[in-house]
Formats: C-alpha cells, structure tokens, sequence
C-alpha cells in the first residue's frame, strides 16, 4: 500500500507577503498536479484573508497543466467585503504564467429555510469492499457501490455512487475541513462521463483534464466520516463531459454540490 497521504500538511501554505502564498505538491504522485489539490489550496489561500466567514461556493477553471516539481504561488485578490458576503478571486502561478484560478463567496453565519434531496438508497460502507487499487489510496479512502472498472470497462449507465473519507485524522476547523472536501470532489467525478462510453483512465489514447470545477456547500461537514458522493453525467459531446455531484454525510445531510466539466478526448493508437 502507498504511504497515506497527509492532507494537513499537503493543503498547508506559506504566507510570503499580505496577499500571496506558497504551496507545493507531493512527490511521486504523477507528471502533473492533481486538480483537486490545487482547488484545496486556493481556498486555503482565500481563507488566510477572511474572517468569521464561512465559504459557500467557489467557482475555478485549469488554465494549464500544474507542474509538481516547483511550488505554486496563489496571488489573492480582496474583492469585495460586504456586510454579509465577502468575495476573493484567487490566481495559481508557475513558470510566471496562470495555471488556474478561482472565485469563491463567503457568508456570515445566518439561518433561514431549509430543504434538500434525500440520499440515495445504497448500501453502508461497511458492507462495500475497499478498493484495492492503492493509486486512490494516498490520501482519500474510496468505496464504489458497483466496483470500479480497471482493466476491461463495459458501457455502463452515466451515474456511480461512492463513499469516501480522509484516510488520515482532520482537525474540526471549517476551511480544512472544506479545503479537505474540495480536493476529494475532483476525485472519480470526470470517469462519470466515461462509463456510457466504455473508457476509464486507462484507455489508449484517451486525453483527460479538468476543466472548471464549482461547489456549493451547504451545510457543515466533518470529512472524518464517511461520505456518500453520487454522480451524474448529464452530457458528453465535443470531447467535453459534463458531471454533477451531491456530497452527502452519513446521516443523510446534502453537505455539498459540484459540477464539473472535463476534457475527455478520445484519439485511439494506430494499429
């Protein structure tokens, strides 16, 4: 098994002036940065500008592929703070270039109406078999309803459900455990709009990137504890699929949404 993976230390910055930080990726995790990382990131960085505030959606697109060889410098843009809302935009640097940015909103503590959809009827973690696919293992620990194709995927319905939590122990604190969340929601959501199609990761010649990711959070959440993320895919055409998901707890709490547009170019190898 691949050494877990310390999402505490992963998500912690560097603050190197008021506004900019620096982050780093982990080693041997690949060519380039995981997506969901560097969402994490950023909203730690707009959080170090924010007080008493609680986010409540952040909106990003990839402009370039991260490069895990160098740190990463998040510039924070104060937008607006208002009696009730306040409004960051954060800019991801390498290489002196953008390689993704991010818009998020935080609110003051405010009650007020409340509904949501019920979580699907599946099964409970403990009766779903671990993955034994150590790549997923580094720092989220994954359980998928209906198994996850590796070797030979067969079409299968644009929909999966999986639970998920941080494999090692998170301090209650809101924006970890949000920054926490964040990074697992870029985690199998895009393979939503692979599975009609027969394909996963593994495919020859298929090109994938994340495009732009959003999340509403609606309620607190404590990622210690399983969570249930079902996913739909709506669409996929212009070698783009388009994904949804909804972040349950374990007692059927809606803690959050996403959605997701991603790169899913298909060029098969000559023969």
């Amino acid at each position: 098994m691949a050494e877990t993976e310390n999402l505490i230390d992963t998500l912690a910055l560097e603050r190197i002036e008021v506004n900019l930080f620096r982050g780093v990726a982990p080693t041997g995790q690949g060519p380039r940065i995981f997506g969901g990382l560097v969402i994490g990131q950023a909203l730690m960085a707009a959080y170090e500008t924010v007080e008493a505030r609680v986010c409540h959606s952040l909106h990003c697109y990839f402009i370039r592929p991260g490069d895990p060889s160098v740190p990463i410098l998040y510039d924070v843009d104060r937008a607006r703070d208002g009696r009730t809302f306040t409004t960051r935009r954060v800019t991801a640097i390498q290489h002196g270039a953008q390689i993704f940015n991010l818009a998020a909103s935080f609110q003051i503590d405010e009650p007020g109406a409340e509904h949501q959809d019920p979580m699907p009827a599946v099964p409970r973690p403990e009766a779903v078999a671990d993955d034994p696919d150590t790549e997923w293992r580094r720092a989220i620990e994954m359980r998928w309803i209906d198994g996850r194709q590796v070797e030979r995927p067969t079409a299968a319905p644009p929909a999966q459900n999986v639970w998920m939590r941080a494999m090692a122990p998170l301090p209650d604190a809101t924006p970890i455990q949000q920054a926490v969340l964040a990074y697992a929601s870029d985690m199998s959501l895009l393979s939503t709009a692979m599975r009609p199609h027969a394909m996963n990761w593994r495919t020859p010649g298929l090109q994938t990137a994340s495009l732009d990711h959003a999340i509403w959070f609606h309620r607190p959440s404590n990622f210690n504890d399983w969570h249930l993320y079902a996913q739909t895919s709506p669409s996929a055409s212009g070698s783009r699929g388009f994904n949804l998901g909804q972040i349950f707890n374990a007692d059927g709490r809606l803690v959050a949404s996403c959605a997701q547009e991603g790169l899913m170019r298909h060029r098969p190898p000559a023969a």
